[in-house]
């Protein structure tokens, strides 16, 4: 069976290389370089602490491959398990909080609900009187998206996967109504690639790919940003990424007293405060007013943050978003399976998605998860989900 993979980013590389395990010859195609999209300027959560049970199970599949990168693939990603604490203003909020906590248990997760008493024996530095609750899971965690990157790709060319960069699809072809192949460009000049079965794992280039193969998907690129700060006093690195919801912002701890800050604050812009952007051509450096925005609101729940807190350096990066902030992972049309749209998910839950990709690809259905909520004609239908965790 000949493969092809379109998208080197995290997506992509984990598909290539459980369908090349799994016997498949994969050829994959990158634009640009492995990672360089969305993967290269993500925060590298890992977390399943999710309002979904498909998210949650995504995430627990997912968690063992991540938990033994460093075995598996001979790559060191910089695990580090600080867990997440997801931190609930109102009581409304709260009782979501509780039913989250519910579910990620009853799949197997170990999260907890907290009080905002309880918060504040753990974490000195956070102020809980603004909070009516708090969810925290010390299993979640963040790792390295580009060391990660750099272990699937080795171990896909070691199973024979030709992997090639600077090379963009122009076309996917079809024979009646069924893919066959791909035209790409290089700087060599334009190829063609036939295929028994191609995978869209294009990220925010995704409703573009799936154009060109007559698929309408509803993946839009959207802008997201991170902020390197020095907080005052340091944040200890054993403390959780910590998630603010109903404002928006997160925070988490780097070494040396460096910490990330993120978030995205619609409110400040009205309703239209997060537009689809080109993604050839977005602005890849920090908004310095978004930064100090961030870091105020930061400082709203935290006493690492304020006046004295320095902005280092940041940058800007991209979401590949659906109405519903979950993927679409289907086989869109004979031959052409996409696996994309995870919404800042798709780092997290690249390895139980590879595994997906190859079941779709040889069996025609998934053994790891059952993605059938995910297929891109739930929105037609009115079946789309609704994940409350996102940040």
């Amino acid at each position: 069976m000949d493969v092809l993979v379109i998208g080197g980013g995290i997506v992509g590389l984990s598909a290539a290389y459980y369908a090349a395990e799994r016997g498949a010859d994969v050829t994959l195609v990158e634009k640009g370089s492995l990672g360089g999209g969305s993967t290269a300027r993500a925060a590298g959560g890992i977390r399943s602490q999710f309002s979904t049970r498909v998210n949650v199970e995504l995430s627990l599949a997912s968690k063992p491959v991540w938990d033994r990168f460093e075995e598996s693939f001979g790559v060191d990603i910089g695990l580090r398990k600080n867990g997440y604490l997801f931190l609930a203003r109102t009581e409304a909020v709260a009782e979501r909080f509780r039913e989250n906590v519910r579910l990620q248990r009853d799949l197997g997760a170990d999260s907890e609900y907290l009080t905002p008493a309880e918060v504040g024996a753990r974490w000195s530095g956070i102020d809980p009187a603004p909070f009516a609750g708090a969810t925290y899971n010390p299993d979640d965690g963040v790792a390295d998206p580009n060391l990660a990157v750099q272990g699937y790709a080795a171990a896909a060319r070691e199973l024979g996967v030709d992997i090639r960069t600077g090379a963009a699809v122009t076309d996917v072809r079809r024979r009646g109504d069924r893919v066959v192949g791909v035209d790409v460009q290089t700087e060599g000049g334009r190829e063609r690639h036939a295929a028994d079965l191609v995978v869209n794992a294009a990220g925010a280039w995704a409703a573009e790919v799936g154009s060109m193969a007559g698929v309408d998907l509803p993946i839009s690129p959207r802008r997201r940003q991170i902020a390197v700060v020095e907080p005052t006093p340091p944040i200890p690195e054993s403390a959780p990424l910590t998630i603010d919801l109903e404002t928006g912002s997160y925070f988490r701890p780097e070494r040396d007293g460096i910490a990330l800050v993120g978030g995205h604050f619609a409110d400040r812009e009205g309703p239209d405060a997060d537009p689809a952007v080109d993604p050839d051509a977005f602005e890849t450096g920090m908004d310095i007013e978004w930064a100090a925005e961030a870091v105020e609101r930061a400082a709203d729940c935290a006493a690492y943050f304020g006046p004295e807190t320095r902005i280092r350096r940041g940058w800007a990066g991209l979401y590949a978003v659906t109405p519903d902030h979950h993927p679409v992972i289907e086989v869109s049309r004979p031959g052409l399976v996409t696996a994309a749209g995870f919404s800042g998910h798709g780092f997290q839950h690249a390895p139980a998605t590879g595994r997906i990709v190859a079941d779709l690809l040889f069996d025609g259905a998934p053994s790891v998860v059952d993605v059938s909520a995910l297929d891109r004609e739930r929105f037609d239908r009115g079946d789309s989900l609704t994940e409350r965790s996102v940040a």
